[in-house]
């Protein structure tokens, strides 16, 4: 028997080789952790910059997550981001910035490696699946459109962090009644912004009313996200998307105010009853980072909060409540997600699992 090209043996699933780029960031250092003792993947490389190259990960890194990194990894010489530093590997998780990923990431596709990334430098191309697994596990035929031969490598990207959370929250909404306008405050977490961003003491009796290019993001991969596949094509999905980003000061969850305007309107009850039994399709699947209710509905008027309920499903659940009419646009509501679990490293994982589940993975070898 195969999952997705993996052969199971006994019962063991012999685990896909795995190398992280960008691995001593904080999304790289997310990866790191929720891969020890994957059933799936094994973590065979960690590639960071020429700076960082030679030197051990637990010296190289600022280790966020913990007092130490994982011992398994503590000890591993770091390698640098080319195609002959990453020959073992099956397939690449990217956590680089931008600029980087838009440098290397289309090399390594070319030198045949499959990449999951999470930076922002390839979400809009119209070949590369913007790709949240309960949404639009469909729009991975995009990446025929990338590739002619399955052994070549390609691309698949998970949204900007706040995109991910509210796309979760939408997509059960805009199925039911069709969403036609969104107007959406973001009130983000430090975490949000990496290692460079602004401590969490910069923001005490303070909120920044500016994200570089989050509100961009946020306004263009909605619509993306929701769209459908029309063949070989996506069309987009027919909405208007107003974003108001802001950075506060919680250490992790993007918790976001949400008003909406449906074709087809619908009660705070109809809609908290179609968001509390949304699936999205994964059950049979199994995947090993895929939470059991991908959306949680909390009836209580003071919830969701970062602190109550940033972990809900091990940080992989979008967690919604405070649904009301809206006097403006007819719905409201506020939800919350885990921004560097559910929006960066976890998203990435699940996006991962799901390609090696769909056969997308089959035929590839070490390269």
């Amino acid at each position: 028997m195969t999952r997705g090209g993996v052969a199971e043996q006994g019962g063991n699933v012999g685990r896909v080789k795995v190398g992280i780029l960008g691995a001593t960031g904080l999304v790289g250092q997310q990866l790191v952790s929720r891969l020890e003792g994957h059933p799936w993947f094994e973590l065979v490389a960690l590639a960071a910059s020429e700076r960082s190259k030679g030197l051990r990960y637990g010296e190289a890194t600022s280790w966020m997550l913990g007092p130490d990194p994982p011992r398994s990894v503590a000890g591993t010489v770091l390698c640098g981001c080319g195609a002959e530093d990453l020959a073992g590997c099956e397939l690449l998780l990217s956590a680089l910035d931008a600029s980087a990923a838009g440098e290397l990431e289309p090399l390594l596709t070319r030198a045949g490696f499959p990449i999951v990334s999470n930076a922002s430098a390839f979400r809009q191309a119209p070949d590369v699946p913007l790709l949240i697994p309960e949404i639009n596990a469909d729009h991975l035929a995009l990446i025929d459109s990338q590739r002619t031969d399955r052994s070549a490598g390609f691309l698949v990207t998970n949204p900007n962090c706040s995109v991910t959370g509210l796309a979760l929250a939408l997509a059960p909404l805009h199925r039911a009644f069709t969403v036609r306008r969104v107007v959406v405050t973001t009130l983000q977490a430090v975490s949000g912004a990496g290692l460079s961003g602004p401590r969490a003491l910069d923001l005490v009796d303070n909120v920044v009313p500016f994200i570089r290019g989050e509100e961009e993001k946020i306004e263009s991969e909605l619509t993306k996200i929701l769209g459908r596949m029309e063949g070989a094509r996506l069309c987009e999905a027919e909405l208007r998307v107003s974003a108001h980003c802001h950075r506060v000061a919680v250490q992790h969850g993007h918790l976001e105010a949400v008003s909406v305007e449906l074709e087809r309107s619908a009660s705070p009850e109809q809609a908290a009853r179609t968001l509390a039994e949304f699936e999205g399709g994964l059950r049979d699947l199994d995947l090993p980072s895929a939470p059991s209710r991908p959306i949680v509905v909390r009836s209580e008027s003071d919830r969701p909060q970062p602190r109550l309920d940033r972990d809900t499903g091990s940080g992989m659940s979008v967690v919604v409540g405070r649904l009301r009419p809206c006097p403006v646009l007819g719905l409201k509501l506020e939800l919350l997600s885990h921004n560097t679990v559910r929006g960066a490293a976890g998203g990435t994982l699940l996006n991962a699992e799901l390609l090696v589940a769909r056969g997308w993975l089959e035929g590839r070898g070490s390269t």
